[in-house]
This record gives structure tokens, sequence and C-alpha cells, in this order.
């Protein structure tokens, strides 16, 4: 009987937790509606905002991009790791702590054996790795998703964009989850600062030469529009990691339920068993002690 207790308890166990996963997956389902939403709506805005930037900076000659613009050799870089504050979402956490790491070790290799990259943290699981790697972690914002609007992470990327132009970091890289579906979340790593020009100087020309009337100058439009292309980048990337955030971890929970029904089934199955065992047991002790009494 004592076996027959000990499944009891785990079926009990599992049950509790299998009600646990279920109700997390539930909350992520709401949140991620709301977060899909929001990233939805703020994509067309951003690709935009970037394209027209591009467009009109790649007609200009230069340092008429501003500080922002201006590329030096790469001898002090920033990684920006976008995470999440919490666990229980898969791999969501891990695959941006090693992407961060391979981009340490691959591409800016010389530049961390001289001890000039340093990592910002967004979400507690970040920074809580990074923080055990020596001199790396030079600061996080875990608070952001207390209140996760435009002005909190754009204050952020106003201190990111006075260190570039401080010459404290002289290339300055996201890396965050990309939102696809619920089930599916990209790694992406793109560069922040300096701005990148377009791929096509000619093209770009082209299209701003025919496509918008200036008003003011070009170059104050450039000005202007590179330091909100860069908050809005950055807002991006945190809602698109707030959107994977909750897809990974409702996917997550939705296999640790199917999962924990299949060791149910096993555990009920094991339990009926060994009930069957200990009746079959018992009916043997009773007819064996019938047969001792008539002899």
């Amino acid at each position: 009987m004592a076996n027959l207790k000990e499944v009891r308890n785990r079926i009990a166990s599992v049950n509790s937790t299998q009600q646990i996963t279920k109700a997390m997956k539930m909350v992520s389902a709401a949140k991620l509606r709301r977060a899909q939403d929001a990233i939805l709506t703020m994509r067309p805005y951003a690709a935009k905002l970037r394209e027209i930037m591009e467009n009109i900076s790649g007609t200009l000659e230069g340092g008429a991009g501003g500080d922002f613009a201006r590329v030096r050799p790469v001898e002090k870089v920033l990684i920006v790791a976008v995470n999440s504050n919490r666990g229980l979402c898969g791999a969501f956490n891990a695959n941006i702590n090693r992407a961060v790491n391979r981009l340490i070790r691959e591409t800016y290799a010389k530049q961390a054996k001289e001890g000039n990259v340093k990592v910002l943290a967004i979400g507690k699981k970040a920074s809580d790795f990074f923080s055990k790697q020596k001199n790396v972690l030079v600061g996080n914002h875990n608070e952001v998703y207390a209140n996760l609007n435009f002005e909190n992470v754009s204050a952020i990327a106003e201190k990111i964009m006075q260190e570039f132009a401080a010459g404290q970091y002289d290339r300055v890289e996201v890396v965050y989850n990309q939102f696809k579906n619920a089930a599916v979340q990209y790694v992406i790593t793109e560069q922040m600062l300096p701005i990148a020009p377009p791929a096509t100087k000619g093209d770009a020309a082209k299209t701003a030469a025919s496509d918008y009337i200036f008003e003011p100058r070009k170059e104050e439009l450039v000005l202007e529009l590179i330091p909100k292309s860069v908050k809005v980048q950055l807002f991006k990337a945190v809602l698109d990691s707030h959107a994977s955030e909750h897809g990974a971890r409702m996917t997550a929970m939705n296999k640790a339920t199917d999962n924990a029904g299949e060791m149910l089934r096993e555990l009920r199955l094991s339990y009926n068993k060994a009930r069957q065992a200990a009746i079959t047991g018992e009916i043997l002790e009773i007819v064996a002690g019938a047969e001792a009494l008539k002899g």
C-alpha cells in the first residue's frame, strides 16, 4: 500500500502542476493579444520613418547626418540585450544570451580582449546572466516592463545616444527576439548606431528627389529624424521582444500542460496496475487461508 500512496501523491502533484501551467497559458494568451497588436501597429511606422530618414541622409554629403551618422573605427562597442524579467518561456532568454556571447566572441573578439565590449541589459534575465561575467554589464533597465511605453524606452535611447556622441562607444548593436507568431521568434541583431547608410546611394537620391518636398532644409530634417528614428528602433525592438516573450511562454506552458497530461495517464495506469496487483494478492491470501482451515 505504500507504493499506492506514493503514486497517489505523484498524481496529485502532477495534477496541481497541470492546473498552474493551464492558468499561465491562458494569462500569456491574453497578454499576447495586446502585445501583438502593439508591435503590428508599430512596425509600419518604424519602417517608413527609417526609409524616409535613410533616403534623405543618402542624398547628403560628408557629416551632414550629425554625430549619430558619423562612422568611426570600431574600438568600443555597446550591445543592448533585450530580454525578459521572468522565465518559464522555453529558450527565449537563453537564445538572446547565447547570441550576445557569440557576437562578442566572433564579431568583436579583438575589442573584447581589450575590455571594450559592454552589455546594457533590458530585462532581469539578461542582467542576471551578464552580471556573472567580469566587467561586461554596464547597466540594466529591468523596470521598463513595469510600464512599457515610448517615453520610458526613449529615455534609455537618449542616454545611449549621448554616450555615443561623446565617443564613449563607436558602435551600438541591439539583440532581441523578433516576433513572427506565438510559436516562432527570430533572434535579430541590428546596428543601432551609427545610422547605417542606404544600400545604394544613387537609388536613395532618386527616391528622395522624386518623392519628397523638403521644408525646412534636408540637413535640418535629418538632424531631427535621426534621434527620433533611433528611439523608435529601440522601442520596436522592446515591443517585439515583449510579444515574443508571451508567445514563447504560451507555447512552453501549452507543451508543459500536454506533458503533464501524458504523465497523468501513465501514473493512473501504474496506479491501477498496482491496485489490481494488491487486490489479487489479498484474494490469494484469503484463498490460501481458507484452504489451510479446510486442511
